[in-house]
């Protein structure tokens, strides 16, 4: 028997949790699941999850000024704006606690298949096997498991593939849903090495989904991994897939992209014959959509902290109208889904004892994302530091991460949540002030480059030991002005050597050293009590208003 919408949320509102003490009033299961439905077909996007099975907290940056005004305008002090704003958000978390867990997004995805049988399509935007402990003891089993019970529709891929090749291949076929990513072709013979696209009935409607996979992973991430394949964004590629639907008869035309925001709505801007295009890669959960000439581009945040909705009606093969929405998984106001529930206990039983672990106390909020810098990649600089003796610390700007608050344990979960990459090796090397520069000039350009393509999404290239102002207005070469060592004050001097220590080389041979996280736990037992600190200081020299 088939269970409504109301006996569904009846069963759920009758073991649903409190909310945090701290708040007087706060939304109720109803309020999060309040959606007024529209048009044939739903499509839920869940990207960039990094392997987070649980709640945590997770304060977004400063946002993108293009996109400011659409965050500006959600209610003070309401739900969205705490998933998605980071002022206030210390104070907020207080008060609506932690964001997230796949137990409670289990709940939302399974309400909504309840109200839109037949109707609903559940996307893994790709980097969700990878972020844990338990995701890489276990190379990406772990999260296997945990989207098959999800029920996920089909998925696309980066940080995937750095388990390698075989074991991605050994994976994916065992998935019960496609792995789509059309632009990743083998390099002997230039053929797919993925099914590019598919198709699925929902609502009367003909539902293609074409897979994006992330076009720089043998740049960002180690070659040697995926040695026989090309990525890239392949622009008549997709053209082509685009046609080959269109003749199957396809109704809507949806992009699973892990391309990032900026390259998706150049894309979008390029290619014709999108109708909507769900982006991952860069982290951003946007509370609208957005059109660029006739696609629809939504964002799904990370973390699981939002599930988004669209819901999507269909005349003559064109979007006449749409609904859009973020739902922030609140999971204090979220009964978890019971089977969910009892399978993540099941996954994290083994090595719950050695997660739980502390090393360490803050006094001050630890998070890592922001463009410039974070604290928690503070106290991973002072490792490598403290560590490998060394004079400067490099630290890749990853976005994946959750937040430990103020006056809380540090866990051995938290170390890792910063560093569970299968290349975590720590190096210590000597680098002239030339290559210094250049490695920062490298990742500014990255960052700040005029043409959409040629920006591959992280943050800055962390830093400790130096400071130094960056100008994004200018060219390559020219961004980073101002070098100094920390410890001296003097400019860093573009033929000495510098020790520098760092971690994650992308380099076959590139590291030999400790993992990150056994670096940062050496650290935290000679100074168990983190407190602000600088490492140097960074400027961000902004245009005049």
């Amino acid at each position: 028997m088939r269970l409504s919408r109301r006996d569904f949320l009846a069963t759920l509102a009758a073991c649903a949790l409190p909310l945090h003490s701290g708040r007087a009033a706060g939304p109720g299961l109803d309020d999060l699941l309040a959606f007024p439905a529209l048009g044939q077909v739903t499509l839920l996007h869940l990207p960039d999850l990094h392997a987070q099975l649980t709640p945590l907290y997770l304060r977004e940056p400063l946002p993108d000024p293009q996109f400011a005004a659409q965050l500006a305008g959600l209610a003070d002090d309401s739900p969205l704006a705490y998933a998605l704003r980071p002022d206030r958000f210390e104070q907020l978390a207080a008060s609506y606690g932690r964001l997230g867990g796949v137990a409670h997004l289990a709940t939302l995805i399974a309400a909504i298949r309840a109200e839109r049988p037949g109707r609903t399509l559940l996307f893994d935007g790709g980097d969700s096997w990878q972020g844990s402990y338990g995701a890489l003891q276990s190379q990406g089993e772990e999260m296997l498991t945990v989207m098959q019970a999800l029920g996920i529709d089909a998925m696309t891929g980066h940080w995937e593939f750095t388990y390698g090749a075989e074991r991605v291949q050994a994976l994916f076929a065992r998935l019960p849903c496609p792995f789509l990513a059309g632009n990743v072709r083998d390099t002997t013979w230039n053929e797919p090495v993925f099914t590019p696209w598919t198709l699925f009935e929902r609502g009367g409607l003909l539902v293609a989904v074409i897979g994006q996979a992330y076009p720089y992973t043998p740049i960002a991430n180690p070659r040697h991994l995926i040695p026989d394949w090309s990525f890239g964004i392949h622009e008549d590629l997709l053209r082509q897939h685009i046609t080959e639907v269109r003749v199957q008869g396809a109704d809507l035309v949806v992009l699973l992209s892990h391309n990032g925001l900026a390259v998706d709505c150049a894309l979008a801007g390029r290619v014709a014959g999108l109708d909507v295009i769900l982006s991952g890669h860069t982290h951003e959960a946007l509370p609208a959509a957005i059109r660029v000439a006739d696609s629809l581009i939504i964002t799904g945040g990370s973390h699981g902290k939002v599930l988004a909705r669209l819901d999507i009606e269909v005349q003559n093969k064109r979007i006449s109208a749409f609904r859009f929405a973020q739902i922030p998984v609140l999971s204090a106001a979220l009964p978890a889904d019971p089977a969910m529930a009892a399978l993540v206990a099941s996954l994290r039983q083994p090595h719950e004892a050695h997660l739980r672990q502390p090393v360490g106390h803050t006094s001050h909020w630890l998070t890592r994302r922001g463009t410039l810098g974070g604290s928690f990649d503070h106290l991973l600089c002072a490792a490598l530091l403290e560590q490998h003796d060394a004079e400067i610390a490099l630290s890749p700007g990853f976005r994946w991460g959750g937040c430990v608050p103020a006056g809380q344990e540090i866990t051995r979960e938290d170390l890792y949540s910063q560093t569970a990459i299968t290349y975590p090796a720590s190096y210590r090397r000597q680098m002239s002030g030339a290559q210094i520069k250049g490695i920062l000039e490298d990742v500014a350009d990255n960052l700040f480059h005029p043409n959409p393509y040629y920006r591959q999404g992280g943050d800055m290239v962390r830093t400790g030991g130096l400071s130094y102002r960056i100008d994004p207005r200018q060219p390559i070469g020219q961004r980073i002005q101002d070098l100094r060592l920390a410890r001296s004050d003097s400019p860093l001097m573009a033929e000495r050597s510098y020790v520098v220590a760092g971690w994650a080389s992308v380099a076959a041979d590139g590291a030999d050293g400790p993992p990150m996280w056994q670096v940062a736990e050496a650290h935290l037992r000679h100074r168990p009590e983190v407190e602000p600190s600088s490492l140097g200081e960074v400027a961000l020299i902004a245009p005049s208003p």
